[in-house]
């Protein structure tokens, strides 16, 4: 087993006690993508069984990509139920991060079909702002559904750019992912913007394209 799957692993415990409480549907929820230069923001909402586990599951960014790729189809199974909610480029554009954020986090929530009792997310910020929610810092490397979230989160968008990589072949989306790196950041400056690039961030002003922030980006089904 590598070095950080040794580390300890996320547990039900804070999902134990909501449960204990009567809190019966309890969410986990994670983001990716917050970071990347094009490319939705991606958030996962997961709701965990109780009484069945899949082992080695880890923070996301612990694992490499092909140890989310395998767990991904057992984790899909193993939820009572999961959903991805996604806001394009255009929407971090227009409606800034934090309410894209929002934006996608309540997608997520609306395609479970399910009402949740109780919301766990990562971090500080309640993104959520339903009443039920309950912050935890480091919460995908202590709560499993939280850590749950954060792989099919990843994969999902993973997957979603290596699709796109394919008709934008000079900006490395395959391995990047939309991240800034310096092939990307050669290509940008080459070229310029893609479709799917969020044309409103700070990197934009250093390629010398100005007259392509003006105009929004063309939308794409994410």
């Amino acid at each position: 087993m590598r070095a950080a799957l040794k580390a300890a692993a996320p547990s039900l415990a804070v999902e134990r006690l909501l449960w204990a409480e009567g809190r019966e549907i309890v969410v986990g929820m994670d983001e990716v993508g917050k970071g990347a230069w094009a490319g939705p923001l991606t958030l996962v909402a997961a709701v965990l069984p109780r009484n069945r586990r899949v082992y080695r599951v880890r923070d996301s960014k612990m694992l490499t990509e092909s140890e989310r790729e395998r767990l991904y189809d057992r984790i899909a199974d193993w939820c009572v139920a999961w959903a991805a909610g996604h806001a394009s480029n255009d929407e971090c554009d227009h409606l800034g991060m934090a309410a894209a954020q929002r934006l996608a986090a309540r997608r997520a929530l609306d395609g479970l079909g399910l009402d949740p009792d109780a919301v766990l997310v990562d971090g500080r910020w309640d993104f959520v702002g339903n009443g039920k929610t309950r912050t935890l810092v480091k919460g995908d490397a202590t709560c499993l559904s939280i850590a749950a979230a954060s792989i099919l989160a990843k994969v999902t968008r993973d997957r979603l750019m290596r699709a796109a990589a394919v008709g934008y072949p000079d900006y490395n989306f395959d391995n990047n992912k939309g991240y800034p790196c310096p092939r990307h950041k050669a290509a940008l400056s080459a070229q310029g913007p893609t479709p799917l690039h969020r044309r409103s961030w700070a990197f934009m002003d250093t390629l010398g394209w100005p007259h392509l922030r003006v105009s929004p980006s063309s939308p794409l089904p994410f």
